[in-house]
C-alpha cells in the first residue's frame, strides 16, 4: 500500500480519529521518537523479501527500545501474513492481510488500534496461528539450511536423519506455511535466518554457521 493509499485509508472513519505520520525508512522513524509520542507503529509490507527483512529488523528493535508502542504489520497477501505470523508473531500486536476488501481492512485495523497493549491477545493476530501449527525445530532447521544452499541429502547428513524424513519435514513446513514450491519456502527461510536461533519460541537446536 502506497503512502497515498494509507492517507486515504486514515481519512475514512473510524480511522480518521487518528493522526497519521508517514515514514519511508526506519531511521526517520527513530529520529521522530525524540519529539513525537506514538501509540502505534504500522509497517506496510510490499511483497519483497528485502522489505520483510527490514520489517523484522525494525519491529524487533522497536520491541526492545519502545515496548510500550503497539506494533502492527500490514502484509501484502494471505501467504505473506502466514509467513510473518509463523516466524515472529510474539513481537507483534497484530498482522493484517491488506488484500482483503477495504471495509474489512478498515474494521480489522480499527479493532487493533482500539485495543490496549495486549500483545497476541487479539483474534486477528492468532487466526493464522490457530489454523496452522507452528513450525517444529527440525522444520526450522531445514529452512535455515535451505537458505544457505544445502541440498536435501546434505541437510540429512547435517541433521543425522535419513533423506525420506527430511523430505517429510520439508513437506510439512510447506503445508503449514501455505506454500507449494521451494521458492515459497525460501521466502520463509530468508526471513528466518535473520532471527536469532534461540529468540522467543525459537528452538534450542543449534545449526552450524548461522550467525
Amino acid at each position: 500500500m502506497s503512502a497515498i493509499g494509507l492517507m486515504h485509508l486514515f481519512a475514512m472513519p473510524p480511522l480518521s480519529d487518528y493522526r497519521l505520520h508517514l515514514f519511508t525508512c526506519a531511521d526517520s522513524l527513530k529520529a521522530a521518537f525524540s519529539h513525537t509520542s506514538f501509540f502505534s507503529v504500522i509497517y506496510s509490507l510490499s511483497d519483497a523479501r528485502e522489505e520483510r527483512r527490514n520489517c523484522l529488523s525494525c519491529m524487533r528493535e522497536l520491541a526492545l527500545t519502545h515496548n510500550d508502542i503497539q506494533r502492527i504489520v500490514l502484509a501484502s497477501d494471505e501467504m505473506e501474513a502466514k509467513l510473518v505470523s509463523h516466524l515472529f508473531p510474539s513481537r507483534l500486536h497484530g498482522i493484517i492481510n491488506k488484500a482483503v476488501p477495504l471495509i474489512e481492512l478498515l474494521d480489522e485495523l480499527s479493532a487493533l488500534l482500539s485495543e490496549t497493549r495486549r500483545v497476541n491477545d487479539n483474534m486477528l493476530n492468532h487466526w493464522y496461528v490457530s489454523h496452522n501449527r507452528l513450525l517444529s525445530p527440525t522444520e526450522r532447521a531445514i529452512l535455515r539450511f535451505m537458505s544457505f544452499g544445502y541440498s536435501i541429502p546434505e541437510i540429512a547428513t547435517q541433521l543425522e536423519r535419513n533423506i525420506k524424513t527430511i523430505r517429510a519435514h520439508k513437506f510439512n513446513a510447506m503445508v503449514k506455511l501455505g506454500v507449494n514450491s521451494d521458492v515459497g519456502l525460501l521466502d520463509a527461510a530468508d526471513l528466518l535466518t535473520h532471527l536469532p536461533v534461540g529468540e522467543g519460541r525459537r528452538t534450542a537446536l543449534t545449526v552450524p554457521a548461522f550467525s
